[in-house]
């Protein structure tokens, strides 16, 4: 390895680890001639996936473009940059284990659905561009479309834990139902 202040050919590792998600390994070196500390990560080679553009066009497929659509489409939403790596991380695996080409269309959709999953205001920015909507009605049938959907929320749990509700629903003499004893489901059955 050269180093990158000197350019001398020999070095020395002092350290080496795995990173956090075990797909490449962290390494530290130290030239031999200026003492100069420096990280080098080694990764498996890639084979070269290329992307089908919608006029048919050939592209190498380019990890920061991803980010970027990604990020552009979470900006000033409250997403960390690790929820970001990992659905890109995921979604690189998925596309290198396809296959050598890949049409865009195949990673938009994978990318929207990531971003349902993670937030959905970054989803119709997302399918937005993806999908090219052109007018306001597009938004309200994506938004309707969200809509009808089942929202698991991992983050919010459930107000009433449903036997609990069932019980307090039921006070102990079912004749008596007055303002201290009447328990309300709030929508709940």
């Amino acid at each position: 390895m050269r180093c990158p202040k000197c350019g001398f050919r020999d070095d020395k590792v002092i350290d080496s680890r795995q990173s956090r998600d075990s797909s490449s390994i962290r390494r530290r070196r130290v030239c031999l001639q200026c003492a100069y500390r420096f990280t080098t990560y080694e990764q498996i080679e890639r084979s070269d996936l290329r992307v089908v553009k919608r006029d048919r066009t050939h592209e190498p497929f380019d990890r920061r473009k991803l980010v970027n659509s990604l990020a552009k489409a979470c900006e000033k939403r409250s997403i960390s940059l690790v929820t970001l790596e990992t659905a890109v991380d995921e979604i690189v695996h998925e596309l290198e284990t396809s296959g050598r080409e890949v049409p865009s269309a195949t990673i938009g959709a994978k990318v929207l659905e990531k971003l349902r999953v993670i937030d959905e205001v970054a989803y119709l920015r997302y399918a937005s561009v993806h999908r090219r909507f052109e007018e306001a009605g597009q938004f309200v049938d994506a938004v309707q479309a969200l809509g009808r959907r089942i929202k698991p929320n991992a983050l919010q749990p459930e107000l009433f834990e449903p036997d609990l509700a069932k019980a307090e629903s039921h006070p102990m003499s079912p004749g008596t139902h007055d303002a201290e004893t009447k328990v309300e489901t709030h929508g709940r059955v």
